[in-house]
């Protein structure tokens, strides 16, 4: 199994706290997704996020089909940092860490997103899932602007 890393790193003009709230609910993974890939969460949701919660939900990736996924929450160090992982879904493996940590006038929040594909899945990667996972975090990046205000030096 080839294990994939993707890295993104965002600095936000708010308090850690501040971040910390928004990204532990997940009530906004909607807000930070693309519209095209339909996301909807499927499963009721806590106020606050918890290691080992379940989050179902539903992702029309390709040509509009239903894929059903699930993460667990797997740990969570408040505010610094949290995992997801998924348990069923598209990827043969998904292990996404979310780092918090306070700069000079913000957060920098940063995500390292360690994936496999089933076997074969390498020119799916290179055509479908590596440029989408980059769709998705550039348009967060512009939610987050939008929401927060852009970093400025």
């Amino acid at each position: 199994m080839k294990l994939h890393r993707l890295d993104a790193v965002q600095k936000l003009p708010v308090s850690i706290e501040k971040a910390w709230d928004f990204f532990a609910d997940a009530r906004n993974l909607a807000r930070i997704t693309p519209a095209n890939l339909g996301f909807e969460v499927t499963s009721e949701l806590p106020e606050r996020m918890y290691a080992g919660m379940l989050i179902t939900y539903r992702i029309r990736p390709l040509l509009g089909v239903a894929v059903r996924w699930v993460t667990e929450i797997t740990h969570v160090d408040e505010p610094r940092l949290f995992v997801d992982e998924q348990r069923f879904g598209p990827y043969r493996f998904w292990h996404h860490q979310h780092l918090f940590r306070e700069i000079p006038g913000g957060v920098e929040a940063r995500d390292i997103v360690h994936y496999a594909l089933p076997p074969g899945g390498g020119a799916v990667r290179r055509a479908l899932v590596a440029p989408r996972l980059r769709q998705i975090f550039s348009h967060r990046k512009d939610v987050l602007e939008r929401t927060f205000g852009p970093w400025t030096d």
